[in-house]
């Protein structure tokens, strides 16, 4: 099957190279990589009609500008996917207008990191039934056994894979603390080793875990070479204003979020004021800085 992939980077490369393994026929965008077409228009034209562009863009503006060029450039019964980590109300509002010059629009959350190349990416797809059906070799070849599903309509794509990544950030907080509490016990403790046997039989058995066990591996148990401060990308944050928004409790979820706020700082100002009232009022002792 034809697809044109617009970015090549670490996901839009691999991705590419796993759908042209399944034999499939793939032109290319990405103004920094070699690529077989230079522009979108030049890419539109190496496709055949019903033509499938598939945007593997940072969400945000870039993949905006670049929907806003698709919807002039492309025609009456092409689809345009969007496999970044776009919110989902911006999916249901590109599908509105999509939709209003006949073209078809699908959001698909997607899984995966480096390694989908290799054992494929699970992907949840939002969208109407005929475009998701006619892409579906697409879908089953980029996602490994079972690892595929349609989630439901226009958004729910995106909408499950911003929960997903909000359970995401709860399960490595977890693994963190965990991890940070037997670091810091009276035993000296091999937690290399101890995230190895974990792998098998363990209840807390997970990828998450194998890949925590392949970093402790690669850089000691002391991650010497690794700095404590984490980003987020918006999906926590997505998941708990949802969350907000329909009464649902998180606060496994909240509290991760938070946790990746705090390591951002070289010294907390909250913890400074905390530090000054438990002077004032008991006579605490202060650390001078």
């Amino acid at each position: 099957m034809q697809l044109g992939m617009i970015g090549l980077g670490r996901m839009g490369g691999n991705m590419t190279a796993r759908l042209e393994q399944h034999g499939h026929d793939v032109k290319t965008y990405d103004p920094g990589q070699p690529s077989t077409a230079s522009t979108l228009a030049e890419l539109r034209d190496q496709l055949e009609a019903p033509r499938a562009f598939w945007l593997m863009i940072p969400a945000g503006p870039v993949t905006e500008s670049a929907f806003q060029e698709l919807l002039e450039l492309a025609d009456a019964g092409d689809t345009i996917v969007d496999g970044g980590n776009s919110n989902f109300r911006d999916s249901q509002r590109r599908y509105a207008d999509a939709k209003g010059k006949g073209i078809h629009f699908v959001d698909a959350g997607v899984s995966g990191g480096i390694w989908g190349l290799k054992l494929g990416y699970c992907l949840m797809v939002g969208g109407d039934d005929e475009p998701v059906t006619r892409l579906e070799p697409i879908f089953r070849d980029l996602a490994p056994d079972d690892g595929y599903a349609h989630v439901g309509a226009s958004g729910a794509g995106h909408f499950v894979k911003m929960v997903h990544n909000g359970i995401e950030y709860g399960l490595m907080q977890a693994y963190a603390e965990g991890f940070e509490v037997m670091a810091k016990s009276e035993f000296e403790l091999d937690l290399q080793a101890i995230a190895g046997i974990w792998r098998y039989g363990s209840v807390v058995r997970s990828w998450l875990l194998e890949l925590l066990h392949d970093a402790l591996e690669k850089n000691g148990n002391e991650l010497a070479n690794i700095k404590g401060y984490v980003e987020d990308s918006g999906e926590g944050r997505w998941t708990i204003a949802e969350a907000i928004a329909e009464d649902v409790p998180v606060p496994v979820i909240t509290a991760a979020l938070f946790a990746r706020f705090a390591s951002r700082q070289d010294e907390s100002y909250a913890a400074k004021i905390t530090a000054a009232l438990r002077n004032e009022f008991g006579g605490h002792a202060v650390r001078s800085e």
